[in-house]
């Protein structure tokens, strides 16, 4: 599957490339035939020259939809597999175990846990050195996260960026226009028909790749902040559970009497007869 869908990214990109080397030669041949236009001269062409960014613009927006969507998944993050084996060990204090089992594991559970577990302190059995442990984990985040969203964040580059050049090429085509009505002196529609496509074209294709771009910066940008939570969440659970075996005695002493039923009628029934 993955294979499918990274085939379809780089042939959405090719279509792309190839669509921009064959746009100049489009523009450049100029029939005396009256023919019908095509669906391609109306959408795409009619735009101008400034349709070639566009054109790179969408593609490389959804090649890189398809990337992030391969790259942002569960199985590379916090495998449920790696999550159970890592609190099964931990709920056995066997802390090189795990070290050496999230060593093996190229995902960001597997090496956020390589980096953070050894901070352990085994001399603080009340809490295993956690304010170490949870540095550790900011240290890591903080390091992994712009490599995590560099993709992400140039579709928020190319949504912002698509628009503006839109906006350039409707300012193209206006100033083409009063061009055509200052040597003419008369609006003439069949002159200002290619000006005023320049300037519709471009915007309506700005716009058109912004909102594929913003919509999808945004939910794969949560999607990767939760991602990222689940294995924080994982190893802060993994630290808790040890810390609650080797504590387990001492949290049952503070436990006061009376909370079971038969020892508390007993307690009753001791200051009666005192």
């Amino acid at each position: 599957m993955k294979t499918i869908i990274t085939r379809l990214g780089y042939r959405a990109l090719s279509l792309g490339m190839a669509a921009v080397f064959m746009m100049p030669a489009a523009f450049a041949q100029e029939s005396t035939e009256n023919v019908q236009k095509t669906m391609l001269d109306k959408w795409v062409l009619d735009g101008g020259w400034t349709m070639i960014p566009l054109v790179i613009l969408l593609a490389a927006a959804i090649f890189l939809l398809v990337l992030c969507l391969m790259s942002l998944t569960k199985e590379k993050f916090c495998p449920e597999d790696l999550r159970s084996q890592l609190l099964a060990l931990m709920s056995e204090c066997r802390v090189q175990s795990a070290i050496q089992l999230a060593t093996q594991s190229p995902t960001y559970l597997g090496r956020l846990v390589a980096y953070a577990l050894p901070n352990i302190d085994a001399n603080r059995p009340d809490d295993l050195g956690k304010d170490s442990i949870e540095d550790a984990i900011a240290d890591f985040t903080a390091n992994e996260r712009p490599q995590t969203m560099k993709f992400v964040d140039i579709l928020a580059l190319i949504g912002s960026l698509a628009p503006s050049i839109g906006l350039f090429g409707t300012v193209q085509g206006m100033v083409g226009a009063f061009a055509i009505l200052a040597e003419s002196g008369q609006a003439d529609p069949t002159q200002l028909a290619s000006s005023i496509s320049v300037a519709l074209l471009t915007t309506f294709w700005g716009l058109i790749i912004s909102i594929i771009a913003i919509p999808a910066f945004f939910f794969l940008k949560k999607h990767a902040q939760s991602l990222e939570a689940d294995c924080v969440n994982t190893i802060a659970e993994m630290v808790n559970t040890s810390i609650n075996v080797i504590n387990a005695e001492a949290q049952l002493a503070r436990i006061p009497e009376g909370l079971d039923g038969g020892d508390e009628e007993e307690v009753i029934e001791g200051a009666e007869e005192a």
